[in-house]
């Protein structure tokens, strides 16, 4: 499992690892028990937001899982709702305490709009306030590393067009069938790394045919081409899971997929998220 032991570098030195662990739909209170199981096969990158509602679990599980703190990799995220300063100086004070660390390595603005009015209105200003208030907590040591989720590059740009620090982080919806060719080429021309949240498109993309066939070309399943895919795209894979052997397998991507190959996946279009798509981010928006 060489993967768990890969890192790519931000902008300000800070090394992230390439693979971690998405805690989306895992409860605070068997949140705890996953991240120490993933931490104990090689795991080192944990990935919550508030939003999530498991902060205080998924903290449990790093304080307790016997690895030092500083060889592990803790993401979270601002409340998508939160556009104002001093709310999100609270937010990240609150962060920080449920967690019960003394720093987090890495934390995003959950989306550049509230999620119940997700790619409508203009949220400038607030965003610009909320990154001021991160930028902060990265000056005072709260936060090792700032960053994005969800933004498009008008919203990067709001950021910019103020801030003080240029994000290292933008965390996209991308996978084979949902590949933002442009906004990637965007983030990686300004230093700015991606992750790749629902790697495995919500686990949609299980039912693709085409990507089944090519999965049994290298003898491996759809979920492992389909993260090996984002690795290649040079994005941190952030598949999420509960089931111990799903963690396991999905970290068994020590191959390397076909330049075809990947122009293959790089075109192919499949965003049917099933009833998944009531949720925002899916929405199509």
């Amino acid at each position: 499992m060489s993967i768990l032991n890969e890192s790519y570098t931000l902008a300000n030195s800070v090394e992230i690892p390439k693979l971690g662990l998405g805690t989306w739909f895992i409860d605070d209170d068997k949140a705890a028990d996953a991240v120490k199981a993933a931490i104990e096969i090689g795991y080192r990158n944990i990935d919550t937001a508030q939003a999530y509602g498991n902060e205080r679990g998924v903290g449990e599980g790093v304080r307790t899982s016997g690895v030092a703190g500083e060889e592990l990799f803790v993401s979270t995220k601002l409340a998508a709702e939160i556009k104002d300063y001093d709310r999100a100086v609270a937010a990240i004070d609150g962060s920080l305490e449920k967690l019960g660390l003394d720093y987090i390595d890495l934390m995003l603005i959950h989306s550049p709009q509230p999620w119940d009015d997700f790619r409508g209105s203009d949220y400038a200003e607030g965003n610009r306030q909320a990154w001021r208030a991160l930028e902060d907590a990265y000056q005072a040591g709260k936060v090792r590393s700032i960053g994005v989720s969800n933004f498009q590059q008008q919203d990067v740009e709001n950021i910019l067009s103020t801030a003080t620090v240029v994000p290292h982080v933008n965390q996209l919806l991308v996978h084979a069938g949902n590949t933002p060719a442009e906004l990637l080429a965007s983030c990686e021309g300004k230093g700015i790394i991606v992750q790749a949240y629902s790697p495995i498109a919500h686990g949609e993309i299980l039912k693709n045919t085409e990507v089944q066939v090519m999965a049994g070309k290298y003898g491996v399943t759809v979920p492992q081409l389909c993260i090996r895919y984002t690795l290649q795209l040079g994005t941190v894979s952030l598949p999420k899971t509960a089931n111990p052997e799903h963690r396991r397998s999905n970290a068994e991507v020590d191959f390397v997929i076909a330049d075809d190959d990947m122009a293959a996946l790089r075109e192919l279009q499949y965003v049917d998220y099933g009833e998944h798509a009531a949720f925002p981010v899916y929405s199509g928006k």
